[in-house]
């Protein structure tokens, strides 16, 4: 593992720092996550998205449940190093509610409510069987 990547990434006080995950195809925000330093880690190793899940206290991979995996494209880093952005290839949809985005509501134009602007890309019900 490059130690140099990850000694010059800023993790706040939790060990964590935010994610950004971008369509490589569409452009499109897909979804916004925490890494620590062991989730940096995995995603450089592997080219497949890894997060840390701040419910679950626990690293998790992209996918591994739902199929609906990552693949890592490009890498940056912002001014402040503070917070990653990866480009990435979406297989299916990102949002665990069935959507290609998690960012799949908008504000309407009252500016009192918020309205669904994508498509359900699958079914959840199907894919997160418990």
């Amino acid at each position: 593992m490059n130690n140099k990547i990850l000694t010059q990434v800023k993790f706040d006080e939790k060990g964590l720092v935010p994610v950004v995950a971008q369509s490589a195809k569409t452009k499109e925000v897909i979804m916004l996550g925490y890494m620590n330093a062991d989730a940096l880690s995995k995603t450089l190793e592997t080219g497949m998205m890894h997060y840390y899940s701040r419910s679950r206290k626990k690293l998790w991979m992209k996918g591994e449940q739902s199929g609906n995996f990552q693949e890592v494209k490009e890498m940056y880093i912002d001014c402040d190093n503070d917070t990653l952005l990866f480009i990435v290839e979406q297989k299916r949809g990102g949002c665990h509610t069935g959507y290609y985005s998690c960012f799949f509501r908008k504000l309407n134009n009252k500016k009192n409510d918020f309205m669904i602007t994508g498509k359900k890309v699958f079914n959840p019900d199907e894919v997160y069987k418990k």
